[in-house]
């Protein structure tokens, strides 16, 4: 496990493992919640720190998608050779990265979870400037002045819990941000072109969890998913949590949903 002080293990009794991965903006801390659930039910979690993360906007600026896919593909390879099988989850960006590592790596992570997806942010609570800027930041990264921003999260940071949203909030000494460089949006963008030209292609099973309340991405972002994977996938709506349900009021039945059909996907897999 890199020696980065960010990245977590926590190791587990069913042979296992489940690589956790987190968004954009976040750090591996904020994976802690689910990541005991899973602990508890047997699976050994590891939770990498993505490359360009954990310090400043800055620092991510410098780092593109390929650099983080690079960290979930370590991360994924490093767990492999712990456990006997490998599965991905991850909030946002981290659930695309995860769905792009299982396609490149189909031998290795057996099944995947998508939590929130997100191509550009439309949902109820995004600044009006952010929804008209998201959808074009394809032609508008070629503007040198938006490498320069610097977009600020919204006021309840995805959460709908209040006490949750307090706890996130406290975690900035642990390598979350409040705000993200223009160059974390168009990298992206340019994962979800990525990711949307591969799914017809990709066979892993995939779980797609989306809450009907999300503040940053509609649903349409689940469906699109859902509508175009290669191979077999489900998608459950919850009704009780903003963008970020993996630290929401339901954190634990994202983990319950999660280790069910990891648990199921593995069986299968087995008997076969």
């Amino acid at each position: 496990m890199p020696a980065d002080g960010r990245s977590f293990f926590l190791e587990g009794t069913n042979g296992l493992g489940i690589v956790l991965v987190h968004g954009l903006t976040g750090a591996p801390a904020e994976m802690r919640l689910v990541a005991r659930q899973f602990h508890r039910r047997g699976f050994s979690v590891h939770a990498p720190l993505l490359a360009g993360h954990g310090e400043t906007a800055a620092v991510l600026r410098r780092s593109r998608w390929q650099d983080w896919l690079d960290s979930v593909e370590t991360g994924s390879a490093w767990l492999g050779a712990r456990t006997d099988a490998v599965f991905a989850a991850g909030i946002c960006v981290g659930g695309k990265l995860a769905m792009m590592a299982a396609y490149r790596n189909p031998d290795r992570i057996r099944a995947v979870g998508v939590y929130s997806p997100c191509f550009n942010y439309d949902g109820w609570d995004v600044p009006r400037h952010y929804a008209l800027i998201s959808p074009h930041i394809g032609w508008i990264s070629h503007i040198p002045f938006l490498d320069r921003l610097n977009f600020r999260e919204t006021a309840s940071l995805g959460i709908k819990d209040a006490r949750m949203r307090r706890m996130v909030a406290g975690m900035t000494g642990e390598g979350m941000l409040d705000s993200f460089p223009g160059r974390g949006l168009v990298e992206m963008y340019r994962l979800g072109r990525a990711l949307k030209t591969h799914l017809p292609e990709i066979r892993t099973p995939t779980l797609i969890l989306h809450s009907r309340e999300d503040d940053l991405s509609g649903p349409t972002h689940a469906e699109y998913i859902a509508a175009h994977l290669g191979g077999r996938r489900e998608l459950h709506w919850l009704d009780d949590s903003y963008h970020m349900i993996h630290v929401d009021r339901q954190h634990r039945q994202v983990a319950d949903l999660t280790a069910d059909f990891f648990e199921a996907d593995h069986a299968s897999s087995t008997w076969n």
